[in-house]
């Protein structure tokens, strides 16, 4: 408990500046710029009446879709490059430890998921974050990406149903990121005197992983009832009309 309250008394102004900037950047709806431009509306009127890339894909098609899917991750690339950024130039001592920088990395993911699910731009009612949780993932440890996106991949071939895909690969989330942080980074080096892996990083960033995970399968609770009724479609893109 103490250790956690020096991390915030130490590092207040490099967790306030990461948190506000990764979610007013989150908070870019591309989804809804998107579908206005396109088709004149708000995507949450349309099909699912989610903002996000899936129901883009559905209800209005294939380019607004890649163009939602380019922004949502790469917003999500943005602020987890910005909360290193941030962790490193104003550490104490001009250059953050390795654990350290990395929360200030997961952090801002975590801040620019929750702009993405609650935009305040758009009245606080965004989309599910899949593809902006992606981007912190990949930016964070590329080996849990893999892993998570092997799952992914899996599932979808299987059921060529996005959502089903995206609630297991978050909810194994959590277990990707302990099996890498604890077998491959801490327990070979746990004896080196210089190893930047702690077990207390490995718990504490697999209780965030844990936690982001539940923040994506809790927005795909009307998929999941979709799902186990049996409704729930398929992925299956709109072509966009040009001349409409």
């Amino acid at each position: 408990m103490d250790s956690i309250l020096d991390f915030f008394r130490s590092y207040g102004l490099q967790i306030l500046l990461t948190a506000v900037i990764s979610y007013l950047l989150g908070s870019i709806s591309f989804s809804i710029l998107f579908t206005k431009k396109f088709e004149k509306t708000d995507i949450r009127k349309m099909g699912s009446g989610n903002a996000g890339f899936t129901n883009v894909l559905r209800s209005v098609g294939i380019l607004p879709a890649i163009l939602t899917l380019v922004g949502d991750f790469g917003k999500g690339v943005v602020a987890v490059l910005i909360g290193r950024l941030i962790f490193q130039s104003f550490s104490l001592a001009q250059i953050a430890p390795y654990e350290v920088t990395q929360y200030g990395t997961y952090l801002a993911g975590f801040c620019c998921l929750m702009g993405h699910i609650f935009p305040c731009y758009f009245g606080f009612k965004g989309g599910k974050g899949v593809l902006t949780t992606a981007a912190m993932i990949l930016l964070i440890d590329w080996r849990v990406f893999l892993l998570v996106l092997a799952v992914f991949a899996l599932v979808f071939v299987c059921s060529r149903i996005i959502s089903l895909s995206s609630i297991i690969a978050a909810a194994l989330y959590p277990v990707c990121t302990f099996l890498v942080t604890y077998f491959i980074d801490y327990r070979p080096n746990r004896a080196l005197p210089t190893s930047e892996f702690t077990l207390h990083y490995v718990v504490i960033v697999t209780a965030i992983s844990f936690i982001v995970g539940v923040v994506i399968v809790v927005k795909h609770r009307e998929n999941i009832k979709r799902i186990l009724n049996g409704t729930e479609k398929k992925i299956t893109p709109k072509k966009h009309n040009k001349n409409a």
